[in-house]
């Protein structure tokens, strides 16, 4: 903003106002664009008008302007906090206010979506999607912890914290009833930690092997065959389910291998046929008669 463009004097030769034609001689005038006027004249005429207050800007008032917009040195004052911008830095903005460099800083920054307050220049924050909040703003949905800049899980208008994300949405463990954080695998529609999805005699992890499930107890084959399984009244290995010979044949308080329940003398298969037991002993029905 500069100073306005016209002198103010007191007349001592013989001169007549411009406008209303009142002699000047020893009276104050003013002088513009190569005419002489008195001061009442001046501010009916000639003087702008304040950008501010609307009024005309007098002979004795101190002027300023800037983009042919003039205000009363006491009328150019931040719109917003009213400091006085007479040789301070400053923006005209819409309606022709004009603000000091602070408040249009403050007016233009983002504001937070959690207090609804600016977030200024140096200010400590967080975006995400388009959206800011100032860095202790930006809180657990469930337990209103500041989240800051660590780790969250966003769920629709929310935000959690590793820890409620995990007690509020993960999977829990069949096992040990711990949220899953990650990996895991399935048996029966039900989520396990790898960890805890372990042979119940030697610990090792039965993810991605074969195992045999006893009740509630999970076994490895070798575990299996070695404490759990039957073991063949025929050959004496275990039963394991696996492999060759998947059939079991039970007769009272024994168990046989399908291919291992056959005829004592004549060797012929018996599992799903007509036998005959003998002094402890497995006969197809012919064999007997020959004995």
């Amino acid at each position: 903003a500069g100073p306005g463009s016209y002198t103010v004097g007191t007349m001592s030769e013989r001169f007549d106002c411009h406008y209303c034609r009142d002699p000047l001689h020893g009276k104050k005038y003013v002088q513009k664009e190569g005419r002489h006027c008195c001061v009442k004249c001046f501010e009916k005429f000639c003087a702008n008008t304040c950008t501010e207050c609307k009024k005309p800007i007098g002979a004795d008032s101190k002027e300023l302007h800037f983009k042919n917009r003039y205000w009363h040195d006491n009328c150019f004052r931040c719109f917003k906090c009213y400091t006085s911008l007479v040789n301070e830095p400053f923006m005209l903005r819409e309606n022709n206010k004009v603000w000091c460099s602070n408040c249009t800083a403050t007016a233009d920054a983002p504001r937070c979506k959690g207090c609804f307050k600016p977030i200024i220049a140096g200010d400590q924050n967080v975006e995400y999607k388009k959206m800011v909040w100032h860095k202790d703003c930006f809180t657990c949905s469930q337990c209103k912890q500041v989240i800051g800049s660590g780790s969250f899980f966003p769920k629709g208008d929310d935000f959690y914290c590793v820890s409620c994300h995990e007690h509020k949405f993960a999977k829990t463990c069949a096992k040990c009833k711990n949220p899953i954080t990650s990996g895991g695998l399935t048996y029966q529609e039900k989520p396990w930690h790898s960890e805890c999805f372990i042979c119940s005699n030697c610990k090792k992890p039965l993810g991605g092997k074969r195992f045999t499930a006893v009740e509630d107890e999970f076994y490895c084959v070798e575990c299996y065959k070695e404490c759990v399984a039957k073991k063949c009244a025929g050959c004496k290995n275990p039963i394991t389910g696996f492999g060759r010979g998947t059939s079991v044949v039970n007769y009272e308080d024994e168990s046989w291998h399908d291919y291992c329940f056959k005829c004592t003398k004549c060797a012929r298969g018996l599992a799903n046929k007509r036998f005959v037991c003998h002094n402890g002993k497995i006969y197809c029905a012919e064999c007997p008669k020959r004995l």
